[in-house]
C-alpha cells in the first residue's frame, strides 16, 4: 500500500506513481483520441450530418446514459471499497487479538517457561505470515529464524495451513493444561482467543473467494465500452474537433473508476493499493517478541 500525506495537494497533480491510472490507461486514451479524430474528420469533411437539426438530438441519448453509467460506477466503486475496508478491519482485529493473547500468555505462563513462551511467540507470528501466504496463494514457507525450530514441523501445503498452525497452538495449550501449568478457566480464556484467529481467517476467505457477481461485472464493462465507443458520435455534431479532448477526458474518468474498483475489490493481492499485510505481519512478530521473549 502506498503511504502518502493527504495534505500535499500539489503532489497529487504533478506526480505520476506506478499506481496512477493514467499510466495504465495511456494506450486506451491514445486509441480514444484517434477514434474521436476519425469520427470528427468524417463528419466535418464528408458527411456534414450536423446540417440536419434533428441529428443533434443524438447527444441527449448519451446525456441520459451518462447519468445511468455514473450511478453504476458509484455503486461499483463503493462495493469494492467496502470489501477493501472490511479486509483492513479484519487484519486490524488480527493485530489486536495477537496482542491480547500475548499479554494473557505472558501473565499466565510461568516466567521460567522459556520454551513455551518462545513457542507461542513464533507460532503466533507464523499464523499471520501463513494467513498472508494463504490469501495470496503462495507456496513458499516463511522462516522465522535461521535455526530450525523443533516444535514447528513442516506443514502439509496441500491442506489449510492456518488451521494447522492454530491446531499447534491448541495442542500446546492442552499440554500445558494437563501439566497444570494453566488452570481450566485460563484454558477457556485462551481457547477463545485462538478461536478468534480462525474467525478472522474465515472472514478474509469470504472476501477472497466471493468476487463481484459475474453478470454485474460483465454488464458494466460492456456498457462502459459501448458508451465510450459511441461517445464521439454523440457529441461531434456540437463540438467538432473539440470532441477529441472531451472524449479523452471522459474515457479517463470513467475508465479510471473501473480500474480502481478492480484493484481494491481484492485487498489481499500484491497491487500498490492492496493491504500492507507484510508490514502488519512484521509488526505482529515484533510485538510477540517484546511481550513473550523478553
Amino acid at each position: 500500500m502506498i503511504s502518502y500525506n493527504p495534505k500535499e495537494f500539489a503532489r497529487f497533480i504533478v506526480s505520476l506513481p506506478k499506481a496512477d491510472t493514467i499510466r495504465k490507461m495511456f494506450p486506451v486514451l491514445v486509441l480514444a483520441a484517434l477514434h474521436s479524430w476519425l469520427i470528427a474528420w468524417l463528419e466535418i469533411e464528408y458527411f456534414h450530418l450536423s446540417d440536419t437539426s434533428k441529428i443533434k438530438n443524438v447527444s441527449l441519448l448519451h446525456t441520459l446514459l451518462g447519468f445511468a453509467i455514473s450511478m453504476l460506477l458509484v455503486f461499483r466503486t463503493n462495493t469494492a471499497y467496502d470489501r477493501w475496508w472490511e479486509g483492513r478491519k479484519l487484519w486490524g482485529a488480527l493485530v489486536n487479538n495477537s496482542r491480547n493473547l500475548a499479554i494473557k500468555l505472558n501473565a499466565m505462563l510461568p516466567h521460567d517457561d522459556v520454551k513455551s513462551r518462545s513457542f507461542f511467540s513464533k507460532t503466533l507470528s507464523l499464523f499471520c505470515f501463513e494467513m498472508k501466504a494463504h490469501l495470496q496463494k503462495e507456496e513458499t514457507q516463511y522462516a522465522l529464524d535461521t535455526a530450525a525450530h523443533p516444535e514447528i514441523p513442516n506443514f502439509d501445503r496441500n491442506k489449510h495451513v492456518p488451521i494447522q498452525v492454530a491446531g499447534l497452538m491448541m495442542s500446546r495449550l492442552n499440554i500445558l493444561h494437563k501439566q497444570q501449568h494453566i488452570t481450566g478457566d485460563q484454558f477457556i480464556i485462551l481457547n477463545t482467543e485462538i478461536t478468534s484467529f480462525l474467525d478472522i481467517c474465515g472472514g478474509c476467505e469470504r472476501i477472497k473467494n466471493t468476487p463481484i457477481p459475474y453478470s454485474y461485472s460483465a454488464f458494466i464493462k460492456k456498457f462502459l465500452f459501448l458508451y465510450m465507443f459511441t461517445l464521439p458520435v454523440g457529441y461531434v455534431f456540437n463540438l467538432g474537433y473539440l470532441v477529441i479532448p472531451v472524449v479523452v477526458l471522459v474515457v479517463y474518468v470513467l475508465g479510471s473508476l473501473e480500474l480502481i474498483a478492480e484493484e481494491i475489490e481484492d485487498p489481499f493481492g500484491k497491487d500498490s493499493n492492496d493491504l500492507p499485510m507484510q508490514r502488519i505481519c512484521e509488526n505482529i512478530q515484533k510485538n510477540m517478541k517484546e511481550v513473550l521473549e523478553y
